[in-house]
């Protein structure tokens, strides 16, 4: 998995936790921890298809 894969898997299961926790609380501001996570998400899948072509 290369290594910028990996920080935006890092950064989508923070943003998933935080998104939980502020929720939990009752706080709208999990919206934007769900969009972080979404966004974080598929830059992972971009950064591991890409280095599946070029290795």
């Amino acid at each position: 998995m290369p290594r910028l894969a990996l920080y935006a898997l890092i950064v989508c299961l923070l943003a998933i936790a935080a998104a939980v926790v502020s929720f939990a609380q009752g706080s709208w501001l999990g919206i934007v921890w769900v969009l972080i996570a979404g966004l974080s998400s598929n830059m992972c899948w971009y950064y591991v298809k890409r280095g599946k072509v070029t290795s």
